[in-house]
């Protein structure tokens, strides 16, 4: 059966379920409904024993430029959210919350693996593996937080904090895992490079900055040419698939790596194009209403992607069980400290650091980083990881639901019809 066939399958189970979910009276978010109907029409169930799932993992790779379209819209749309008068009244406020629970996640990580590593050994759990982990923990998945808060259209202080701050946590995360992963790769050959710890990922977020503002600027012009939005729509399509494939070349020159984040490239094209352009507010309309489905496809994929066989390893579920609740309480309570020392309301404080527990796309771009620290610490780093995606895909949603709709952000009810519109049924 053709690959093109499987996705359509794909995205038709994921809708299913949706459905099933409703008929069973299930409040969960339709990122849940997605992410379960991918491990049933994954390797693991369905791909096992019909051609209707997907056999493999390299099946799964065949469609993977899906899944990187879709992360680069979803990046564009959380751009779009950073509008300039947003930014002048919590501009300072996300920039300090999103380093601080970034960098107390990583700490506590660091301490509590570091503290199981001397009590389990070295074989077991190696000290620059535990580094690394706790690098890791500081990255936040936009993808399915952006998707809870449009599905029931969330708004408040606490959806307009966490929209810049899970942005935020990309160019965090890439800082505070260079330097970890520096000093773990030290840790094993003896010596710091300091261009890979300081550098490069300057250079990167450098980078993914000026490309996107440039390309933002560009598509701007462009768009004056046209007199209908649905041809500036298309050429909005355009320019993210372009700067899709712009992020993803990587040039070197000795230990000098200059790359950027597609992530963030495609945050700065959202930006400034919201920020500059007469026509966005309409386009981003219709841009959502094209790329619901997109992101329905995506998170099914993601979901088919989880690694089930991961749960046979009982160190790697020990581990990976003290990295979720450790990294959740640094997410929770960074989020608190940093709210409370900027005076923000009793419901950012409460209610903020539960949103930020959802991981998977940046951690997992992380992990293949990590596989420079040899087979067997990438390999385990893996695993943990793949552990906890599997964890936090499944259930961080929910709970990013119940946070909001806890803080007065997300209405009781929503209308049927408003749910069929958005792909929320």
């Amino acid at each position: 059966m053709s690959l093109l066939l499987k996705t359509a399958f794909a995205l038709f189970a994921g809708l299913m379920m949706t459905r099933a979910f409703k008929r069973m009276g299930l409040k969960f978010p339709d990122v849940t409904a997605f992410l379960i109907a991918g491990v049933l029409v994954g390797p693991y169930v369905l791909g096992r024993v019909s051609t209707f799932g997907f056999a493999s993992a390299g099946e799964l790779a065949g469609v993977g430029i899906i899944s990187n379209v879709a992360l680069g819209f979803i990046a564009f749309d959380i751009g779009s959210e950073f509008e300039l008068a947003k930014l002048r009244d919590m501009g300072k406020t996300a920039v300090f919350i999103g380093i601080v629970q970034a960098l107390m996640a990583t700490i506590l990580v660091d301490c509590a693996l570091v503290f199981l590593s001397c009590k389990l050994g070295p074989d077991i759990l190696p000290i620059p593996a535990a580094i690394t982990l706790g690098a890791i923990a500081s990255a936040t998945a936009p993808a399915a937080t952006l998707m809870v808060v449009r599905q029931f259209k969330a708004k408040g202080p606490v959806t307009d904090l966490l929209l810049p701050i899970v942005a935020l946590d990309d160019a965090a995360g890439l800082v505070i895992f260079a330097v970890s992963i520096g000093i773990a790769q030290a840790m094993i050959g003896g010596a710091i490079n300091v261009v890979s710890i300081i550098l490069n990922p300057i250079i990167e977020i450098v980078c993914s900055l000026v490309l996107g503002a440039f390309m933002g600027w560009v598509l701007t012009m462009i768009e004056k040419l046209f007199f209908s939005n649905r041809n500036r729509l298309a050429m909005t399509i355009s320019f993210v698939m372009m700067t899709i494939a712009l992020a993803d070349r990587v040039y070197t020159f000795g230990r000098v790596r200059i790359a950027a984040s597609s992530l963030l490239v495609c945050m700065m094209l959202g930006t400034v194009f919201c920020n500059m352009s007469e026509y966005s507010a309409d386009i981003m309309t219709r841009s959502e209403k094209w790329s619901v489905p997109l992101y329905a496809v995506f998170f099914v994929l993601s979901g088919a992607r989880l690694e089930l066989r991961v749960l046979q390893y009982v160190p790697v579920l020990m581990i990976g069980i003290v990295y979720i609740l450790v990294r959740c309480a640094g997410k929770y309570y960074g989020a608190l400290l940093s709210s409370t020392l900027m005076n923000c309301s009793a419901n950012v404080k409460k209610y903020l650091g539960i949103t930020l527990f959802p991981q998977a796309g940046v951690a997992l771009g992380m992990v293949v980083s990590a596989q420079s620290l040899g087979a067997e610490i990438g390999g385990l780093i893996r695993n943990i990881i793949l552990f906890s995606v599997l964890v936090y895909e499944l259930v961080g949603p929910m709970l990013t639901r119940i946070a909001l709709t806890a803080a007065g952000e997300i209405e009781q009810k929503q209308p049927e019809h408003v749910h069929r519109a958005r792909f929320q049924s």
